[in-house]
């Protein structure tokens, strides 16, 4: 399939949902319908009927990482909805990185069985369209994105303006360094679909975001870690 070919065949909807701009994300195959939903959250009826209007198929649930806003649980003491209430409603599996399973398992609830942990460069075929999972650890240890063509979910690795935050549980300063050098290496005409609505605008290119995100200008270990406090 040639690259016109494969972005014509590629379903990708930015959603925003929930009171602190969350991005939720389907990704799929305009032949077959089939999609997958990434970090869902926040209004799990919302999603399904948003689905159900657009005769999509559901296939899976992807989480880019643990914390409650992107995949559910609880939280400044109050409750998210998320994966379990999704897995509640349809029966399918949450791919999750290997080194964020256990975090996933304790914020949400959902065992095991219902999970698939993948490793950086696993792929996932939705119909016609194949993901390519990115291990990106910082902001947690097993944070991924999520690459489809010249398209990236970067979930809270790295935002039009700035990047995840390095200073909670969990968390690396030099993690989520080398994690963003991997990701400027990528081509400049891919576009960035970012875990939240804090920039400028709500997606750009790599090449757009090198220009204006000062992360990924630091090409030195030594001054990232003195401008993070690492």
């Amino acid at each position: 399939m040639s690259d016109s070919a494969a972005e014509q065949e590629l379903i990708i909807e930015q959603i925003e949902i929930g009171p602190m701009q969350n991005f939720t994300y389907l990704v799929g195959s305009r032949t077959t319908r089939e999609v997958v939903v990434v970090d869902p959250a926040w209004d799990i009826d919302g999603l399904m009927n948003h689905i159900a209007e657009r005769d999509y198929q559901l296939k899976g649930a992807l989480v880019t990482h643990y914390h409650p806003d992107h995949c559910g649980g609880s939280m400044g003491g109050h409750n998210i909805e998320g994966v379990s209430e999704l897995l509640e409603k349809q029966g399918l599996k949450v791919y999750v990185h290997n080194e964020e399973a256990d975090g996933l398992k304790k914020v949400t609830g959902i065992s095991d069985n219902d999970m698939v942990r993948v490793t950086s460069g696993d792929t996932l075929s939705i119909g016609e369209v194949d993901v390519e999972f990115l291990h990106t650890p910082g902001h947690t240890p097993g944070s991924q994105c999520f690459r489809i063509k010249q398209t990236l979910v970067s979930g809270d690795t790295l935002f039009i303006n700035g990047c995840g935050r390095v200073d909670l549980p969990g968390s690396d300063t030099e993690d989520m360094y080398r994690s963003l050098r991997k990701l400027a290496a990528l081509p400049d005409e891919t576009l960035l679909l970012p875990g939240h609505n804090y920039g400028h605008v709500p997606n750009a290119t790599l090449g757009e975001t090198k220009q204006h995100n000062t992360y990924l200008k630091i090409s030195d270990l030594d001054t990232w870690k003195m401008i993070m406090g690492g």
